[in-house]
């Protein structure tokens, strides 16, 4: 028997819940962390396993493309059988590949168990996700609930060079894997006391053709805007970009026509789930290439190390979290679409700081840009993702959870590749005619094309070492200007349609207009047993 709810909108959290949350965001917090852990362990992992420079790419990749390729996959397979079971069978599979690829014997091992990881971490995250929506069935708790949840996994990629870099002064390459394993067994031993189980009523059977064209479209596309960002545009990524999208399509087709589709296609019918979902794939885009550039900045132009450079990026960890945090609150009194369009010209202000660093502009002026840029960004992917998933009937909310999670991904492999580019491009523009005629044709075709190359061709000619260094800093820097610039307009765009596009929404908490999508009337209500189970409510 449930408790009545107390506001009308959802039984209110217990204790129970809020220590679930606290048992779901360590994983969330240690997924993240895996993605960029590794970055200071590859020059003592390459000396022991020896990988080819394509491998060492393996292995940095691979992780990342498993899960944005398997996210809808797992989370529609959640809804099915089961989220805390599918959270559970992830947990070992994680913890068991974090041991292998820790003890990996060679670059092809470690290649398969990052792949591994990354497949598990694919049934982590939408299942994290989708459990708060069922243990959170208060609107504004919910919030607050997810907007710590996102705190957990983007201050956990600021936050993996630091934790490698501790780990790594004490211990060897392999033990950056095995700090995942203590949290995998918290999580196995404490989630079923903790955490209710939650399966779709009447689910139907997963279609596995619909899962292998999902991966089909999904990992061309990322792979093809990686190779755009890196290499420019070739004849392969220009064929696993088209071949991806022509997947996609077929994919939606065939989506259309499945009585019980892997990823209801309905759903973007709905304004609120399209709305937020655009928001924070073009919002992720613009601070994906910006934040590259920044991390450059510190190290090429700074000479900082890996280590410190993640130290530098704290605050702007800082600056998100006070705006997680502060956003849930606004939301129960503003509309959200105000509070996210108000945060993201918060952020335009934030860029607009980064267009006006120069190479010798020192650390103060980009600090307090990544500050407000995060501060100001931080409300977009809390409520932003709180409106995807709250949007979606209950019975879809893990499918809901791992397409705001694919557009994460998207979002992120387009900045790079897109605005990335036009970084590259003005680098590229203003080093060709800044390079000394006596400077060799090899190091100056490596110097024209980057920073890197241009810090490599000093090193080989110490006397034209301050004439290539200077113009290269310089040429970096305006770069990194007009990314921030192009960024700061691309986001203005964004915020007036979120603000304009979500304005019906009420403040959470309030009544409820266009949240949810319209489920038949007879469809079956879930509610609470006393042993943490969500079941149908039998009518």
């Amino acid at each position: 028997m449930t408790t009545p709810p107390s506001d009308g909108n959802g039984n209110r959290a217990t204790p129970r819940e809020w220590t679930g949350l606290a048992v779901l965001a360590l994983p969330t917090l240690l997924l993240s962390i895996d993605m960029t852990v590794l970055y200071l362990a590859l020059p003592e992992l390459s000396a022991d396993l020896a990988p080819t420079s394509t491998q060492q790419l393996w292995i940095l990749d691979i992780y990342a493309f498993m899960i944005g390729g398997f996210l809808v996959t797992m989370g529609t397979l959640g809804d099915r059988i089961g989220r805390r079971k599918l959270l559970l069978v992830g947990a070992v599979v994680f913890g068991l590949a974090s041991v292998l690829a820790a003890y990996s014997v060679s670059a092809e091992m470690l290649i398969v168990t990052r792949a591994l990881l990354g497949l598990a971490g694919a049934t982590l995250m939408p299942s994290t996700l989708a459990l708060i929506r069922n243990m959170f069935e208060d609107q504004q708790q919910r919030a607050v609930a997810i907007g710590v949840w996102m705190m957990c996994f983007m201050s956990g990629m600021a936050l993996g060079p630091l934790v490698g870099g501790v780990v790594l002064q004490h211990f060897w390459w392999g033990a950056t894997f095995l700090i995942g394993v203590p949290v995998m067994v918290l999580l196995v031993a404490t989630a079923p006391f903790l955490l209710p189980e939650y399966k779709a009523p009447d689910a139907g059977r997963l279609d596995l053709l619909s899962a292998l064209m999902l991966l089909a479209m999904i990992l061309p596309v990322i792979y093809a805007l990686k190779e755009f960002a890196s290499e420019g545009p070739g004849v392969l990524s220009v064929l696993a970009l088209t071949f991806g999208l022509v997947v996609g399509t077929l994919f939606v087709l065939r989506q259309r026509k499945l009585a019980d589709p892997l990823l209801d296609v309905n759903l973007f019918k709905n304004r609120t789930f399209s709305t937020a979902l655009g928001s924070m794939l073009f919002g992720v885009m613009a601070m994906s290439a910006v934040m590259l550039f920044v991390t450059q900045y510190f190290q090429l132009i700074q000479g900082l190390s890996p280590l410190q450079a993640g130290l530098w990026l704290l605050p702007s960890v800082a600056g998100m979290m006070v705006g997680f945090m502060v956003a849930p609150a606004m939301a129960a009194k503003i509309r959200p679409g105000v509070v996210i369009g108000g945060g993201l010209g918060l952020s335009v202000l934030g860029f607009l700081i980064l267009t006006q660093i120069e190479a010798g502009s020192g650390f103060a002026l980009l600090i307090v840009g990544q500050v407000v840029l995060g501060m100001g960004i931080s409300p977009l992917l809390a409520l932003g993702t709180d409106l995807v998933v709250g949007s979606a009937p209950e019975e879809k909310a893990g499918s809901a959870a791992a397409t705001s999670e694919t557009a994460g991904e998207l979002g992120g492999a387009l900045g790079v590749a897109t605005l990335g580019s036009v970084g590259v491009a003005v680098y590229q523009n203003q080093m060709a005619d800044a390079i000394p005629a006596d400077v060799p044709s090899a190091a100056a075709d490596s110097a024209s094309e980057t920073l890197v190359g241009a810090m490599t061709a000093a090193q080989q000619f110490p006397s034209d070492a301050q004439a290539l260094l200077v113009p290269a800093q310089e040429a970096f820097t305006q770069g990194m200007n007009l990314a921030a610039g192009v960024s700061a307009v691309l986001l203005i765009v964004v915020a007036v349609l979120t603000m304009t596009l979500m304005r019906h929404i009420p403040p959470i908490g309030g009544t409820e207009s266009d949240r949810a999508i319209e489920t038949p009337k007879e469809a079956a209500k879930p509610s609470r047993r006393g042993d943490g189970d969500v079941v149908p409510h039998q009518s």
